[in-house]
């Protein structure tokens, strides 16, 4: 039997009989022979009960179409996102080679620093100021951010550059000398030596992408533990809210904190701090601009290892998603106090039995019972 498909608008029409309503021995109005009536009437059913089916259906198929508009509305926008974060992010060899030496933590006698299962992740941020008339050879921003298995907090401890630590292959020197010798695998290796802990995942980004970030999100409220003047703008101890602009003067500061790098290394993790709570804010998550804009900010120029692909970081996002301001805690890498080093640099000087501590914190997934 040759039956007639509908069109989109078909939907919408009740009176039109549909082949579920053929499918049942219903015909249109009239049958072959007067037969359709007399079968109907055979069934008791004098062809109302049927139409009213029928236009049960078309609502229901209505109310269906009308749910799936906005969804699918929805699935093409997340599609452009992903679509944009991918094009954004470049992958690049800033992990060592899992099969060459420095994949995992090793002791100075050269033994590997066994790693437990499900210990959670370790991200390591490597940021630079380079600007257009500067060579960003060194880093200025090491922050590794420590996630544990069950994701109900996140640890970010910041490595001042001066530490004064071995670099595998260089003798002692600087921290961000590594970044300079090596680039980032030499880093991750020298890292990785000081606290006994693999690095799983690393993030290079400048600081005009933090400052892209801000602006996309309309500011963030910062919490300024020091004053200091700079560029214009005025801090005071206090919440304050930045754009941009006034972000980037407040974490390139440290001439005038009291700690200078040490200090400067915790305005920069307020920032982040502030940076992750918007972003994780409602009125970012849910509104598609903001998100746009912020997902494009954050990803242009970004490189990550080898390893960490778009859909890992979607998915860890994901998981972090009840992640409030008191499950965020920071952490300066332990150090005893300034020195000298002997071609005459000036060094922060590495607490051994602290930075031990905290590599076991962070190896055994125990960091809540770490005292720094």
């Amino acid at each position: 039997m040759e039956t007639t498909r509908g069109t989109a608008s078909d939907l919408f029409d009740p009176d039109r009989v549909d082949a579920d309503a053929l499918a049942d021995g219903g015909s249109g109005s009239s049958g072959s022979g007067g037969s359709g009536d007399d079968h109907g009437k055979g069934r008791g059913d004098d062809g109302s009960g049927r139409r009213e089916k029928r236009r049960n259906r078309k609502v229901l198929v209505a109310a269906l179409v009308l749910l799936l508009v906005p969804v699918l509305a929805v699935g093409g926008y997340l599609a452009w996102l992903n679509h944009l974060v991918t094009d954004n992010v470049k992958q690049e060899l800033l992990l060592p080679d899992a099969s060459g030496p420095g994949a995992l933590p090793t002791l100075p006698d050269g033994s590997v620093v066994t790693q437990p299962a499900g210990n959670g992740t370790n991200y390591l941020i490597i940021g630079n100021d380079a600007g257009p008339d500067r060579v960003g050879a060194r880093s200025d921003v090491m922050v590794l951010v420590h996630i544990p298995a069950d994701h109900s907090r996140v640890t970010l401890i910041h490595f001042p550059r001066d530490l004064y630590v071995s670099i595998p292959g260089k003798g002692k020197n600087k921290l961000n000398a590594a970044y300079a010798f090596g680039g980032a695998p030499l880093l991750v290796r020298t890292m990785q030596d000081l606290l006994g802990v693999r690095v799983d995942h690393v993030a290079m980004l400048g600081f005009e992408q933090f400052k892209a970030m801000t602006d996309a999100v309309g500011g963030v409220d910062v919490n300024v533990e020091e004053p200091s003047k700079d560029n214009g703008y005025d801090f005071q101890v206090g919440t304050m809210h930045m754009d941009g602009d006034m972000a980037l003067a407040f974490v390139r500061e440290r001439k005038q904190l009291s700690e200078g790098d040490i200090s400067r290394g915790r305005r920069q993790l307020a920032f982040i701090k502030a940076l992750m709570l918007k972003t994780l804010n409602k009125d970012v998550l849910l509104n598609p601009v903001k998100l746009g804009q912020f997902a494009d900010a954050a990803t242009k120029n970004l490189t990550v290892d080898q390893h960490l692909d778009v859909g890992t970081m979607r998915s860890e996002a994901l998981a972090l998603r009840d992640i409030r301001g008191g499950d965020i805690r920071f952490i300066t890498a332990p150090f005893t106090g300034f020195g000298t080093s002997p071609a005459g640099a000036s060094i922060d000087i590495v607490d051994e039995v602290k930075m031990k501590d905290l590599g076991e914190a962070i190896r055994n997934d125990e960091l809540n019972s770490y005292q720094d």
